[in-house]
């Protein structure tokens, strides 16, 4: 069955009239980022132009909200491409082309890939930038071509997909794309991963599910009541969550509010980990650890993965450590049902392809690495057994859990709290013995004095 996902938005603040509304750039415009530096939609809510780094003098090309205090990038041209410095220019040419020229180098970027040539442009009301032939159709259009941003109106279609960001500051492509796939299921997969889906989107504030035929089969967000002069947008944040945001155009402070994020789990977007790691909540903050015998391959950055301690040089001198209440992508090449806990760690062990083991509910699932996508689930009771060097293991068989660390950390409070206990008696003791010999040697100085 082919779904789609309908996200019904409602911008209030304009009516049908005011969507049809454009106003028309003509060949030969230009911008530059210090000068005319943006195109706007009629009402002066959208732009489509530069927008600065928000930590830097470059710059980039895009769709962003400008009739708003909180200037918000909805969509951007090339986002993989550095940004330019500030001496750049954006040109609508005789070709028909939205191009871009580089300060530095003088090199031209295409920022709209129309095959046929553009008579006129538009900056709509609706968020999208469009190109127009001469008959006044639209060739081309941003809504067409979403970066990590949904907006009202906007459908995105089977094959296209979004894609997170690096960062809130780097729009280049990130870790994270959201696709509708063709059994009906709305996933996020980790980029460089196959798959086909269509989403679709048209106007309310609400997200559902539809078939083929437009039927609506589920509703995945709470329906309320549209508010005049709300507005809505949807977008796959760098953490890899799926969140509906909303803004109240008529408050003068309002900010973007979140509505409706598709996980409260922050561990549970897939890929968040490189390999042989797993995601853990510190605080309802998640982080990345190594596999028991695995070091970082890169300090700040988890995408890298991590990578053993020692060579493996042979398959003898090795020893198990548990990793509890963990899940991973299950790739297993041999699948052991109805046995232990101990013999399963045993057969891993025994078998020199086997370099972690997954095992739950009396079946052993060997594995070869790289282990990937992986959480700690303190709900289930998978167990994770991981192939290390003897020699480095001085508790082969000790468990890596979190309740161990936990029980660890409680340890070293009490002893803290114990040792400051101790101090503070010492000291009062000491003070008062102090002050009792000085009252005591000033009564016997009276008496002396007579």
């Amino acid at each position: 069955m082919h779904s789609i996902i309908l996200f019904i938005l409602s911008s209030g603040c304009f009516t049908a009239a005011a969507q049809k509304k454009h106003s028309n750039i003509s060949i030969g415009s230009s911008l530059s980022p210090t000068g005319n530096s943006s195109w706007r939609s009629p009402s002066g809510l959208y732009a489509f132009g530069f927008y600065p780094q928000r930590n830097g003098s470059r710059y980039y090309v895009g769709v962003f909200l400008a009739g708003i205090p909180e200037k918000t990038v909805v969509w951007t041209a090339n986002r993989d491409n550095p940004p330019v410095s500030s001496n750049a220019t954006l040109m609508f040419n005789s070709e028909g082309r939205i191009v871009l020229r580089s300060g530095e180098q003088g090199q031209n970027s295409i920022i709209a890939d129309n095959s046929q040539s553009a008579s006129s442009a538009s900056m709509l009301d609706s968020g999208s930038f469009v190109l127009h032939n001469s008959d006044g159709k639209v060739i081309w259009q941003t809504f067409d071509h979403p970066t990590d941003t949904l907006l009202p109106t906007q459908r995105l279609s089977a094959g296209t997909e979004l894609c997170s960001g690096i960062s809130e500051t780097d729009p280049s492509t990130g870790k994270f794309r959201l696709k509708m796939q063709n059994d009906g299921n709305l996933v996020q997969y980790p980029k460089n991963t196959p798959d086909t889906a269509p989403l679709n989107l048209d106007k309310n504030g609400h997200l559902f599910l539809l078939n083929s035929t437009g039927f609506n089969i589920k509703n995945l967000t709470e329906e309320e009541t549209p508010i005049q002069g709300m507005m809505y947008l949807m977008k796959i944040d760098s953490d890899g969550i799926f969140r509906l945001y909303s803004y109240n155009l008529r408050w003068q402070n309002s900010t973007w509010s979140e509505v409706w994020p598709s996980t409260s789990e922050k561990c549970d977007p897939i890929g968040l980990c490189g390999f042989n790691s797993f995601c853990v909540l510190n605080d309802q903050t998640p982080n990345c650890t190594c596999l028991p015998g695995f070091v970082a391959i890169s300090k700040g950055n988890w995408t890298a993965g991590c990578e053993r301690n020692y060579t493996a040089e042979s398959c003898g001198n090795k020893a198990i450590q548990e990793l509890e209440n963990t899940n991973w992508e299950d790739v297993s090449y041999n699948v052991l049902s109805e046995i232990t806990k101990e013999k399963c760690k045993q057969a891993c062990l025994e078998d020199c392809n086997c370099e972690a083991a997954l095992y739950k509910n009396e079946e052993c699932k060997m594995q070869r690495l790289p282990l990937r996508f992986g959480k700690r689930n303190l709900r289930d009771s998978d167990i994770t057994f991981v192939k290390v060097d003897d020699a480095t293991s001085s508790s082969p068989q000790a468990p890596f859990s979190i309740e161990g660390n936990k029980k660890g950390l409680w340890k070293n409070i009490v002893i803290i709290c114990l040792f400051v206990t101790v101090v503070i008696l010492i000291s009062v003791v000491t003070f008062g013995i102090f002050i009792y010999r000085y009252r005591v040697g000033s009564y016997r100085r009276i008496q002396g004095n007579g």
